[in-house]
Parts: structure tokens; sequence; C-alpha cells
């Protein structure tokens, strides 16, 4: 397969498998660390509304959801890079990282887990794939 091609699959599909175990993540976490009594977090407004009463367990799982969604989604794409790994990988998580940027100007998550977030969620996990996934030969 043409490497060119082949590079832009693997950017695809780590995007792509990322994302998906980012949301399984999320979709599960509510079952494992319940929202605050009376907390609708099935609706981007009801989300917003319920921010102020989470503690920080329930912060534990969104950055599961951001570290391991990165994590994997930069593995696939080192795994299936044709050339420069490390960079595919951390151009995925750079992709992730975008998105945890909006997610601080769309919710009023706290100070401390923005931070957290943003500088452990997402290029330490895509350096750390990157590390995984390069070809040994």
């Amino acid at each position: 397969m043409n490497p060119v091609i082949k590079n832009i699959l693997a950017v695809i599909a780590g995007i792509v498998v990322g994302s998906l175990v980012n949301m399984g993540i999320i979709m599960i976490s509510g079952s494992i660390i319940p929202p605050p009594a009376g907390a609708d977090v099935t609706t981007a407004e009801g989300l917003k509304a319920a921010l102020p009463l989470f503690e920080p367990k329930h912060f534990i799982m969104p950055f599961l959801a951001h570290a391991l969604g990165s994590l994997v989604g930069a593995f696939v794409a080192a795994k299936i890079a044709a050339s420069h790994q490390m960079y595919f990988a951390l151009g995925v998580a750079g992709f992730f990282l975008l998105g945890g940027i909006a997610n601080v100007f769309m919710l009023p998550s706290p100070v401390w887990f923005n931070v957290l977030d943003l500088v452990a969620a997402y290029l330490p996990m895509g350096y750390l794939a990157g590390k995984f996934g390069l070809n040994r030969k």
C-alpha cells in the first residue's frame, strides 16, 4: 500500500478508535461513579448546570476517558503508520487535545481539572503510545 495513504488511514483509524474508547468510558461512567443526586447529565445544558455539584470523584472517569482515548487512538495510529510513527501518535493526541481545549471553553469545570486534563491526558499519552507503537525492526 502507498505509504501516504497508509499514514492517512492511520490517523483516521486512530481518531475513530480513540473516540470510541473515550465515548465508551463516558457512557459507562455513570454506572461506576453515579452523578450527584438530581443531576441530569444526559444533555449539555443539564451537564453544565450539574457541574458545580460534582465532587473530585466525579472527574475520575472523564479524565480516564480523555487519557485512555488519546492513548489507544495514538497507539493505533502509530501501529498502522508506514513511517514517522511518533509524529502520527502525537498528531492524534494533538487532535484530542484540541477537543479538550474546546471542552474547557464549553463546560464550567474546576480549574484544577482543566489543568490536569490538558497537561496529563493528551500529549503525554500520545508520547507513551508512540513509544509503545514504534515498529521495532
